[in-house]
């Protein structure tokens, strides 16, 4: 409003009749636009927008006429009863009042307040006070703090105008009371707590005596004592407790001031609600003694009260005391009161239990199963128990032992009835999961038996429903799982066939495999193994852990099994739960394992070759280093089994094997051989070697075929041996080098071949010769060699020669050499040269002679026994003997060469004087004869 505007009393004393008729006029017409308005629609915002500019300017043109005020009392008593017809229908919606109707409310007061002082109307400042008491009422439900404490406080100010002891309608006596505590109220919702309180405090000066008001007020510190209560804070439990003390004493006073005993009920009935309150508050700060006077009060009272949550007190206030069995007699005295609320008993069990602990299963259980068979109990007070028992005592100390109450509880035919039919799905649901995940944390400390029997406990509730059944068959797998821990056999059999008729999938399979390798029924397992594939949800990993448990349970028939069929999954692209060579590894280690397993051995490992054969090797053993080791144990191996085969005269096994050896050896991982060329030349020459072994044993030629491939075989040694990729001497690297014995043993073996094909004899000497000129050529070796040609099925009287001759240069020219073996080898060229050459030689020093010869001029310079005095007497007496088909013959000059060979050779020989002597008496005895025969004897 402009300065201009505003004018003085007198001024507006003055103003004309006719403006305010006119606003009147406008006031009226806005009310009856007010009272037509459907409540169905919202309310417009002109008509508060208008009634407040009304309102703007009336207020400058008081004070008014008693006429004027009378009308404005009637226009604002009819806009306030519109407003209450508006809000009634809003409430019967169930709909909270609109801010809209709050404004229409609050000007219908102020409109009332400028017209308050009217002549007429009995009691205008508390009829105007109690519009304002209503408004704020409805600001304060629509939280609206500011707005509700401005009309409590105007209504304040109007009833203060008022002597107190001037009122005496019950209603306006009520009404100070109410205000008192609708503005305490407001203060406590802005977090006033002082004001609040000290306001509660003046509204004792209006209590009147009243019962109401002395209820009324003591329900108001109550209430705000409930509310300090909530916070559970220590410092809050002290403050609840002095506002209950103040409801109790109001109580109190009310019963000593008011004399009608249907007006002291409903403050006996606070005060003993008080008291339970209070007692609360007592507890909540660990006053535990306090609490027991405060229910001992209740119980004293009149009638005994027996509320329920006196018993909960006193419960708790003994448990905190430690004195569990005052605790546990309140506890069962529960059971016989009928009124008690589910709510409360299982609330108060759950504290017993926290604060009992595990010795106090026994005694919940016996209350629940008590109160089971009196008072109607939901399954969800049930389950609520069962979680305290649980979550307290199944994972502490004694958890076996209470975990057997439980399931002896649960499994209760009252118990399992609660939580039959639909209503009660949530919390079978919960029961189940509940058993199902304490089963389960025994079952991982590995306490079978009680799991087992958790488990069992669980399938009471669930029902035996088509939805249900793939729950049904879980729990018959882990029972399957538990009994078999227990090697309880026959169960586990029977829950396995249970849950394959509910769900018939590869883990019921797997347990029936599990069950054979317990009971030792390999065939049996082997059957599951067969089947596993056939199952809708099967993997290949199922076959990998079948392997493992067999090995686990030494199953090694079983093993091979699972891993052979594991093989077949390789190549049809699926993810495999691990790599091939490991499953071939893994299957061959087993197969090493056991005796007379050589052929299977062979078998996988040629299989495994023809996989990295089509892989490609960096593909089936990996890359780099570890490829090359993957590589090699596999070529290891075939190695080992080729020696032991060998050893035990398996030649043909011993030939397959060091032959696939050989292939092993000769895989390039990543461009690299790592030296592998001296293991591939050993192989092919041992694989050649046993071919031929293997026939001299069984007596059956080779076939040409078998000839060709054997010579293959060396040509790919040959290459090597001849190659500069490797060194052959005795002192350089074992990692880079062949033994001799292995180039002997190659030479051996290909010249037995070369016997088997055309323009044999030259080719063996050739290969002999090459030997012989070879650094690693061993007089040992070259004399068996020499021995073989000899004495063989197709004997090579050259060869042999060459070898004998070659052997004994080679022992001659030692520093000290074995005369024994050259003793050895003369002989046999004696019996070669005698059996294939002419005795009368044209040179002496030629053929047998010359062996004779020769051997006579190593014995010369011989000490006694050097050469071996058997051979020497061999000699000797060959030689001699050798004369006596001359002597028959009348050839006395050959004759007398041999005599005289055998003699030098007995003279040179210890131990042969006898045989001398007699040797000398016949030549002199011959000579004799044949002088007289006139023939003349040449000397030798």
């Amino acid at each position: 409003m402009r300065i201009a505007e505003i004018s003085s009393p007198e001024v507006r004393q003055t103003q004309p009749p006719d403006t305010i008729t006119d606003l009147l006029s406008k006031l009226e017409s806005l009310t009856a636009e007010t009272e037509r308005h459907s409540p169905e629609s919202p309310l417009p915002d002109s008509i508060t927008t208008n009634l407040r500019h009304l309102l703007s300017q009336l207020t400058p043109l008081t004070p008014f006429q008693n006429f004027v005020k009378l009308q404005i009392w009637k226009l604002s008593y009819r806009l306030w009863n519109a407003c209450i017809d508006l809000s009634n229908f809003v409430r019967t919606s169930s709909c909270k009042v609109p801010e809209e109707h709050a404004k229409l409310r609050q000007l219908a007061a102020d409109i009332l307040f400028i017209a308050v002082d009217v002549t007429g109307v009995p009691s205008p400042y508390f009829k105007c006070a109690s519009f304002f008491y209503k408004t704020g009422t409805i600001w304060h439900e629509l939280c609206m703090y500011d707005l509700a404490s401005n009309c409590f406080e105007k209504a304040t100010d109007l009833t203060s105008k008022v002597d107190i002891m001037n009122v005496s309608d019950r209603e306006e006596r009520r009404l100070l009371l109410d205000l008192h505590i609708a503005r305490s109220k407001t203060a406590w919702e802005v977090s006033d707590r002082n004001l609040a309180i000290n306001l509660l405090n003046r509204s004792k000066r209006v209590l009147f005596g009243v019962a109401d008001s002395y209820m009324a007020l003591a329900n108001q510190y109550m209430c705000f004592g409930k509310l300090v209560l909530s916070k559970s804070e220590v410092c809050s439990a002290n403050d609840a407790v002095k506002l209950m003390s103040e409801a109790l004493e109001l109580c109190e006073k009310g019963l000593r001031s008011v004399k009608k005993v249907d007006e002291t009920l409903g403050l006996k009935e606070l005060r003993l609600k008080t008291l339970r309150f209070m007692a609360a508050s007592h507890l909540q700060r660990d006053e535990f003694d306090s609490v027991l006077k405060c229910v001992r009060v209740l119980r004293d009272g009149e009638k005994g009260e027996d509320h329920p949550s006196s018993s909960v007190l006193a419960m708790k206030a003994w448990l905190g005391l430690g004195r569990h069995g005052e605790a546990e007699k309140e506890l069962k005295s529960m059971v016989v009161n009928k009124g008690i609320p589910e709510g409360v008993w299982v609330s108060a069990m759950e504290s017993y239990l926290q604060a009992v602990g595990c010795s106090g299963v026994e005694t919940a259980m016996g209350v629940f199963l008590g109160l089971l068979g009196r008072c109607h109990i939901s399954a969800a007070a049930a389950f609520r128990v069962v979680q305290r028992v649980v979550a307290d005592c199944l994972n502490g100390e004694g958890a076996r032992a209470w975990a057997k109450v439980v399931a002896e509880f649960v499994s209760n035919d009252k118990v399992a009835a609660l939580f039959s039919g639909e209503v009660a799905a949530k919390e079978r649901s919960g029961m189940h999961a509940l058993l199902w995940n304490c089963a389960a944390d025994h079952f991982r400390s590995k306490d079978y038996e009680v799991s087992a029997e958790l488990f069992e406990k669980s399938l009471l509730y669930v029902p035996h429903d088509i939805e249900n059944r793939s729950l049904r068959a879980k729990g018959f797998r882990v029972l399957c799982l538990c009994h078999l821990a227990l090697t309880h056999l026959d169960r586990a059999q029977e829950y396995i066939d249970e849950a394959a008729k509910l769900e018939p999938n590869i883990a019921c399979v797997f347990l029936k495999f599990k069950i054979c390798l317990q009971n030792n029924d390999h065939n049996g397992a082997i059957t599951q193994v067969q089947a596993m594939p056939a199952c809708i949800d099967f993997t290949p990993d199922f076959l990998s852990l079948s392997a493992h448990e067999a090995i686990a349970c030494r199953a090694f028939s079983v093993a091979v099994d699972s891993l052979s069929r594991l093989l077949t999954f390789f190549s049809m692209g699926k993810p495999m739960p691990t790599t091939e060579v490991i499953v071939f590894r893994t299957l061959i280690t087993i197969l090493i394992q056991q005796p007379q397993n050589e052929k299977e051995v062979l078998k996988y490992m040629k299989q495994a070759h023809s996989r990295f054969s089509d892989l490609g090797p960096e593909r089936f053993f990996g890359s780099g280093e570890v490829g090359r080791r993957e590589q090699n144990w596999f070529a290891l191996n075939l190695w080992n089994i080729g020696l032991k085969s060998g050893q035990e005269k398996n030649y043909d096994l011993c030939g397959e094997l060091f032959r696939t050896c050989a292939e092993y050896y000769g895989v390039s991982i990543d461009g690299q051989m790592e030296g592998n060329n001296l293991m591939v030349c050993k192989s092919l020459i041992l694989a050649v070697s046993a071919m031929l072994a293997g026939e001299k044993l069984s007596t059956n030629p080779l076939s040409d075929n078998e000839v060709k491939q054997a010579i293959d075989l060396l040509e790919r040694a040959e290459k090597i041996l001849m190659s500069g990729s490797m060194k052959t001497s005795i002192d350089d690297d074992q990692t880079t080098t062949i033994e001799p014995h292995f180039y002997f043993i190659y030479t051996l073996s290909a010249y037995d071949l070369y016997t088997r094909t055309n323009d044999t004899e030259s080719k063996q000497l050739l290969l002999i010769k090459n030997y012989a000129n070879s650094k690693h050529c061993n007089t040992n070796h070259l004399l068996q060699i020499g021995r073989n040609a000899s004495e063989g099925p197709r004997p090579n009287t050259e060869v042999a020669t060459f070898c004998f001759n070659t052997c004994i240069s080679l022992l001659l020219s030692s520093a000290s050499p074995d005369y024994q073996t050259v003793a050895f080898i003369l002989r046999k060229l004696i019996t070669i040269n005698g059996a294939h050459k002419c005795n009368a030689a044209a040179d002496d020093d030629d053929g047998v002679y010359g062996m004779y010869k020769k051997a006579y001029r190593i014995m010369v310079g011989l000490k006694a026994g050097e050469y071996p005095v058997e051979e020497g007497k061999w000699l000797a007496i060959t030689a001699w003997n050798r004369a006596a088909l001359p002597v028959r013959l009348g050839q006395t000059v050959e004759a007398k060469k041999w005599m005289d060979m055998g003699l030098e050779l007995a003279g040179r020989v210890p131990g042969m004087d006898t045989y001398k002597s007699c040797m000398e008496d016949f030549v002199s005895g011959v000579e004799k004869k044949v002088q007289s025969q006139g023939h003349l004897i040449v000397g030798s």
